[in-house]
This record gives C-alpha cells, structure tokens and sequence, in this order.
C-alpha cells in the first residue's frame, strides 16, 4: 500500500507542532522527579549561599547568562519560584545587576512561553485557563498594550496566566513583549532590592519582608503607572460614547 506524501506531510507537521509540548511536560516531569523545587526555597538560598556568590563572583558576566537561562526557564515551564528567583538576582548581582538580569530572564521565559501557545499547546494550555481567560478577553481585543501593562504592574491575575492570555487573543509579539518589560520593571526591582539585603536577614535568622511592596512608598507609585496606562483606555472609551447617537 502506497503512502499519501499529503498525509505523511501533515503528519510531520503535527508532531513538529506537538514537540513543544512535549519538551514542556518532559520538564515539568524532570524537575518534579529530581526534586528541584526544594532548589526554589529561601532555606536554599540560606543553604547554599556562600556558594551561589562564589560562583557569581567567579564568573562575572557568565554567570549572568546562565542566571538569565536559568530565570527564563522558570518563566517558560511556569514554575513556582519566580519570586525566589528575583531575590537571588539581587542578592547575587545587586540591584542594579539583578534587577537587569531578572527582567531580561523574565521577558526570554514570558516570551518562549507566549509563543509555545501559539503552537499545538495552545488547546492544552487554553483548557488550563478556563473561565479565567474570558475574563481577559474583552480588554485584550480592545486595547492590548495598555491593559497587559496594567496586569504586568498589578497582578491581579497569576503570572502564568497573563503570559499565556494574549497568545490566546491574538496579541501581535511586539506588543506582547514591550508591556512585559515595561510593566515587570517596578516590581523586580522592588524585590531584587529586598535580594540585595538578604544576606544580613538570613544571618539574622529573620525572613525576608516580602510586604514591603504594600507600603505606600512602593505602592503608590506603581499604581500611579497603572493609572497612566487605563488613561488612553478611559479617554478613548469615554470619546466612544459620546459620539455615539
């Protein structure tokens, strides 16, 4: 029996679109079953701190690159730690630094993940979304820029889910990447300042106040930004209505 090259075609591409899910159930299995989430803890940084700076001492610049790796990574596969991550960023790199470097990490890991739904995990991770994702949908058709940035300054949704919402909706890549960066600016820095000072937390035996973001000093001001962005959005609707009959 002769073979359709038509079918065999389509077969080829249904698995070339398949493989990212695969990769990312390969992952999320690989990383569960060597325990490394027990990696993604304060206790850890606590444990293995002397080392992490070592290394990052040591290696400068690479060791940049690989935290980068390392943050996107997280982002990608939606891992739990991504807070976690960003305190290690700036307890290793400082603020500057590890600001800088957790959101490039943050923006590759949000990206890879924004494009992977637009491939044959798209069924998969919309079904993951559920009625969450309609929710989203209205403020995305109408003015995605804007209404990404208010998320991405104020999670009110989880951040996975605000990664995969505007693949879903039709986002073009451009707009979904510059409201990612724009918008995790703030917060990163926040807590990669928190990161910077953890050393002498730890050996204080204390924990990290990760409820510094709900002071008014830090507060305030991020929500003045998200005020900026809904502006054009209000305005426009606002405009709307009154030239309709």
């Amino acid at each position: 029996m002769t073979r359709n090259p038509a079918n065999q075609d389509k077969a080829a591409f249904s698995a070339r679109r398949a493989a990212p899910l695969a990769l990312l159930l390969a992952g999320l299995v690989a990383f569960f079953a060597l325990g490394l989430d027990d990696y993604l803890s304060l206790d850890a940084l606590h444990e293995h701190r002397e080392t992490l700076s070592g290394l990052a001492a040591r290696y400068g610049l690479l060791a940049n690159i690989a935290f980068i790796g390392l943050y996107a990574a997280v982002v990608a596969f939606s891992l739990p730690g991504g807070t976690v991550m960003t305190l290690l960023a700036g307890f290793l790199f400082g603020i500057a630094g590890g600001g800088t470097t957790a959101v490039i990490g943050a923006a590759i890991g949000a990206t890879l993940l924004f494009l992977a739904a637009k491939t044959a995990l798209g069924d998969a991770l919309a079904a993951r979304a559920g009625g969450a994702l309609r929710k989203l949908e209205d403020g995305f058709q109408k003015d995605a820029f804007n209404y990404l940035l208010v998320l991405r300054l104020i999670p009110v949704f989880p951040f996975w889910l605000v990664n995969l919402a505007p693949a879903f909706l039709g986002v073009r890549l451009r707009t979904y990447v510059s409201a990612t960066v724009i918008g995790i600016i703030p917060g990163t820095f926040v807590f990669a300042s928190i990161g910077n000072g953890l050393g002498a937390v730890l050996d204080a035996g204390a924990q990290p106040n990760l409820d510094i973001v709900f002071q008014p000093e830090i507060l305030w001001p991020i929500l003045g930004l998200a005020a900026l962005a809904l502006a054009p959005v209000i305005y426009k609707r606002t405009r709307c209505k009154e030239t309709q009959p």
